[in-house]
Parts: structure tokens; C-alpha cells; sequence
């Protein structure tokens, strides 16, 4: 299995290069289990579901506490037919058969309320991609059910859904529509933008 994330954080401030080399700092406690490459245009954070979106909430936060507008977007993938194996990767959630739907759903619901509190308000839009299966549409639709009893749940949009909460609620809430819809070694991919502090908040 291979999963990561291709990320971009973009503070809306003339101190951005000040705002996005404090807000690394909150990396540090991931560092020994994430592969982290960056380039200028994005870094890839490559490890299990739960440290990169634990790793990509923790960076979010602590960019947007400074106040100033910030925004992450993220392209989301595990299981990459084009992908190598990696065994930084590997965890129990995304081997053996696809669970029943009830029983993911129930799992996603406890996490996300599980999730630890932030302080940080943070609206975000996201859409999943449960590629090369028969009857994706389950998936999404048992990934839409879970999202709108999540907390986070504000609309759907064309071709997105928008949450808004908490940033570890938001976070986790995309995390487990991530792990836990599509078969565990199937190849499955979100697009995520996240927003903190937006003076036009709607």
C-alpha cells in the first residue's frame, strides 16, 4: 500500500514566508513516521491515513491560529496502481476484506467524535474518488450518510461537499470518509481545500 498527500499551505499576509516557516514546527512530532519531500511547488507527506491528516491538521492550526487568512489544499491518495509499496505505509485499516457498510459507518462516526478539540474554526470542501470499482456510488453514498451526521456537515456543492467546524473535526471528518470508503486496497483519492479566518466567511 502507498498513501499520502500532496499539500500546499498559502497564508493570505505579506509575512507569509514567516507564517508558513512557524507553522513547519508543527510537523516535528510526525517527522519519524512520514517520508516528507518538498519542492516549490507542494510537499508530499507519505505515511498511514491517520498520521498524514493528524500531520496536515496540526500544520493547518497552527497557521491559521496566527489569525491571519490561511487556505491548504491537498491532493489525497492511497492505493496508486502506479505506486510502489512502502512499508511506512502500512496499517491495519487498509488490509483484509471490505467491512460491512453499517459497521464502517459506526467506526467513522466514533472517530470523528473522538477527534480532539482545536480551537480553530475552519470551513473546508472536499470530494472522494473511489476509483476502478463496480458500484462506487455505495461507497459515496454510505461516505454521505456519515458526513451528514458528522457535526461538520454545512452543504453540498456541485461536485464538492463544504464542512465546517472545529478543524480536527473537519479533518477527521475527511480522514475517515478517506479510510474508511472503498475497498482497502483499492485506489482511492480525495481533493481537500481547507480555509481558516476568511474575512467573506458564508
Amino acid at each position: 500500500m502507498f498513501s499520502g498527500a500532496q499539500i500546499s499551505l498559502y497564508p493570505m499576509t505579506d509575512d507569509f514566508v514567516g507564517v508558513i516557516m512557524s507553522a513547519l514546527g508543527a510537523l516535528d512530532p510526525y517527522r519519524e513516521r512520514l517520508r516528507i519531500e518538498t519542492d516549490d511547488i507542494s510537499t508530499l507527506l507519505v505515511g498511514t491515513p491517520d498520521v498524514v491528516f493528524a500531520a496536515m491538521r496540526d500544520l493547518f492550526v497552527a497557521a491559521a491560529k496566527t489569525g491571519k487568512h490561511c487556505v491548504l489544499h491537498a491532493t489525497i491518495s492511497r492505493g496508486c496502481p502506479g505506486e510502489p509499496d512502502d512499508p511506512i505505509c502500512q496499517t491495519p485499516e487498509l488490509t483484509g476484506p471490505l467491512a460491512p457498510m453499517d459497521e464502517r459507518k459506526a467506526e467513522a462516526l466514533a472517530a470523528i467524535a473522538a477527534a480532539p478539540v482545536s480551537g480553530q474554526i475552519a470551513a473546508a470542501q472536499f470530494s472522494l474518488y473511489t476509483l476502478g470499482i463496480d458500484r462506487h456510488m455505495d461507497e459515496i453514498y454510505g461516505c454521505i450518510d456519515v458526513v451528514k451526521s458528522s457535526g461538520t456537515f454545512e452543504k453540498s456543492k456541485n461536485f464538492c461537499t463544504k464542512l465546517r467546524g472545529d478543524a480536527s473535526a473537519v479533518f477527521a471528518t475527511v480522514g475517515e470518509a478517506f479510510l474508511r470508503f472503498g475497498p482497502p486496497a483499492g485506489h482511492v483519492t480525495v481533493d481537500l481545500t481547507v480555509s481558516g479566518n476568511s474575512p467573506s466567511a458564508v
